[in-house]
């Protein structure tokens, strides 16, 4: 019903604007309204409009060729005097658009809307002359002006078809389409503004076209810079004998403003400065609509605003447009966990509370846990968004963290800080790309000699890491199509029995590829190297390591490449890794599940460079269930070549696909 009302008041608009022209020969006045006779007998009562159906007659008439019929399921059991009806409508076949009207009628019907509900003769025939009168309606706003639709019932077995006739006629075109006003635009922006509305001489007479014209005509003037522009009403004059109509719609461009200032009231208590930062342009800019509404998404992805409401104040004779714009808060408070399991990696859970405006603006304050039986931490981070430019964050970390894994036991001291410009789910960017410093001291225990024999060495460690990367994918969690490309480097300087430098360098690259509608390809390779220092002079925790549910899958984490004397994995300088699946969504269960079978490959070494030798090969298959925030993943991978300490199967469990 609401459909209906909605289309409905849509029409009802359109049809106030159009008028019929109707043409009085002069030599044929109209004739004197006779006078009223109160003795005259009464005129018979005008018949109903559809003939009550004899429930007992059977049709024999069979529908003719190129009939859109719709049928509707059967009522529920008949009762005394209710009855089983289709729905058969006649005569659109020879229309273009018969589908898409048939779709919409079907939406807004009375017989399909009430069909299960009991019907008898009485009910069925007010319900077709119901839809009789919203079908001719439908086919006036397509421009069938001289439309008739006849409703009739006829008794074929034990169901009673209702059949609509229709007779559309010939879809009324228009003549002219002016907009008067719009040469004040200037003839560049007319010619542009003019080819927004759409709507040109011979089009037909659409109703839905003509609404969604003014609609992109209005959007169109704002783009150009004119922030005061004001449109009439439209008016639409309708010949029925020409079958032709003409259009005018007045449009008062006004002048082309700029952005002025900018007013904040409400809370969170932003500064129009901080706003101006958040804004896509600077004060003196030329007005753009979607501009301002930018501004407003923007602001509600902050996390603190509920609501911006934005209003444009024209000063200067409108030739400058300022900002009114006031907020209403949103918590600011967040408590979230994470949940998750590796093999290797054991049982992990973090947990963090957020306050997102703890310093104003936009400072939030994170304490984060993790809990795990091979990882603990306990960190506080500072994180500012929209840092002195929009989409720009400055992050300060300090934590103390203790990790016991198969290659290495670290107890580690971090102070970090670094500049990041990082997608998003609301803004995912081409171009992302971080810059920063950590300071480290750790105390760990690992292989510092060929001999494999493990030691406890401790080291302070500088770095300056930083990282680029261009995302041309369709989706941050969920790609179908596209690829990435990124790098990392990181020059670090260790103490450690005497002072040394050292480069750690990583690429990544990954590719999507729609096979079908329930089917994508995707691949990623990765390589790594460290030069200027031997794999046994540099911490344990930051050489390279491969294996894992974002690794290579089917070897537990960290276990694939060189082992000590224990079996246990020691790391590496020269990393390559390939990986291969295929992501097929399942029909069954609404297409919220999908397998992916995979292929993983990987080679690990001490040297600098990899050696594309001696790979390590890993197949298995993973399960997705597509929740609403994203893709939660279950791999199981087989390692194809088994060394000491590697197990059968290796499972990971995480939100998001494998890369």
């Amino acid at each position: 019903m609401a459909a209906r009302l909605l289309c409905a008041a849509a029409l009802s608009a359109f049809a106030s604007s159009v008028r019929a022209q109707t043409v009085v020969p002069v030599s044929q006045p109209p004739p004197d309204a006779a006078e009223l006779d109160p003795n005259a007998p009464l005129d018979p009562m005008p018949g109903l409009g559809v003939a009550w159906p004899d429930l007992n007659a059977r049709d024999t008439t069979e529908t003719a060729p190129g009939t859109a019929t719709e049928a509707s399921p059967a009522a529920p059991e008949e009762t005394a005097g209710e009855v089983r009806y289709t729905v058969i409508v006649e005569g659109l076949g020879a229309l273009g658009d018969s589908v898409d009207l048939l779709s919409q009628f079907r939406k807004q019907s009375a017989l399909e809307a009430e069909r299960k509900e009991a019907a008898n003769a009485a009910q069925i025939g007010r319900r077709s002359r119901a839809d009789a009168d919203l079908l001719a309606e439908l086919l006036r706003s397509r421009g069938y002006y001289d439309a008739t639709v006849e409703p009739r019932t006829e008794r074929a077995g034990d169901i009673l078809r209702v059949v609509l006739t229709v007779e559309p006629g010939e879809q009324y075109r228009f003549a002219s389409v002016e907009l008067p006003g719009l040469e004040a635009a200037g003839a560049e922006d007319q010619a542009k503004l003019r080819a927004a509305f759409g709507i040109n001489t011979g089009d037909p007479v659409i109703a839905e076209d003509v609404i969604a014209g003014g609609t992109a005509l209005a959007r169109a003037l704002g783009e150009a810079g004119f922030a005061g522009a004001r449109i009439g009403e439209q008016d639409i004059e309708i010949n029925h004998q020409t079958h032709l109509a003409t259009l005018s719609l007045p449009v008062d461009p006004g002048p082309v403003a700029r952005f002025g200032a900018i007013h904040v009231t409400g809370k969170p208590n932003f500064s129009a400065n901080h706003i101006a930062t958040i804004a896509r342009w600077k004060s003196g800019a030329p007005f753009k609509r979607s501009k301002v509404e930018d501004l407003r998404r923007a602001l509600i992805a902050t996390g603190l605003v509920a609501t911006a409401d934005i209003r444009v104040v024209p000063v200067d004779d409108g030739r400058t447009v300022d900002l009114a714009v006031r907020l209403e808060p949103a918590p600011s408070h967040t408590i979230a966990g994470e949940l998750g399991y590796g093999t290797g990696q054991g049982a992990r859970f973090e947990a963090s509370w957020t306050d997102r405006n703890f310093f104003n603006p936009e400072g939030a304050l994170t304490l984060r846990a993790i809990g795990g039986t091979k990882e603990q931490l306990l960190g506080v981070q500072f994180r500012r968004n929209n840092f002195a430019r929009r989409d720009q964050v400055l992050n300060l970390i300090a934590s103390a963290a203790h990790q016991n894994f198969d290659a290495y036991e670290a107890r580690t001291v971090q102070l970090a800080g670094n500049i990041e410009r990082q997608s998003n789910f609301i803004w995912q960017k081409k171009w992302t790309w971080t810059a920063g410093a950590e300071l480290l001291a750790t105390d760990e225990r690992g292989a510092f000699s060929t001999a494999g024999v493990k030691e406890t060495h401790k080291f302070f460690i500088a770095a300056l890491p930083a990282g680029l990367g261009y995302d041309g994918s369709d989706s941050l969690l969920d790609p179908t199509r596209g690829f990435r490309l990124s790098g990392r480097i990181s020059p670090e300087i260790s103490a450690h029995g005497g002072r040394f430098t050292y480069g750690r360098a990583q690429f990544d690259a990954s590719a999507y590829h729609p096979v079908s509608d329930r089917v994508v390809a995707a691949g990623r390779v990765r390589l790594g190297t460290i030069l200027g220092a031997s794999a046994f002079d540099i911490a344990p925790s930051r050489r390279f390591y491969s294996g894992g549910g974002g690794s290579v899958r089917g070897y537990g984490y960290q276990r694939l490449g060189p082992k000590d004397v224990d079996g246990d994995p020691i790391g590496g300088r020269g990393l390559a890794e390939f990986a291969v699946e295929a992501r097929v969504r399942l029909q069954q269960f609404g297409g919220n599940f999908g397998v992916v079978p995979f292929f993983d490959g990987g080679s690990l070494t001490t040297e600098a460079l990899p050696d594309f030798k001696d790979w390590r090969f890993a197949a298995g298959l993973g399960v997705r269930y597509y929740s609403s925030f994203g893709p939660i993943r279950v791999d199981v991978g087989v390692p194809l070549k088994r060394d000491q300490g590697d197990g059968p199967i290796a499972v990971t469990v995480s939100l998001g696909q494998a890369f």
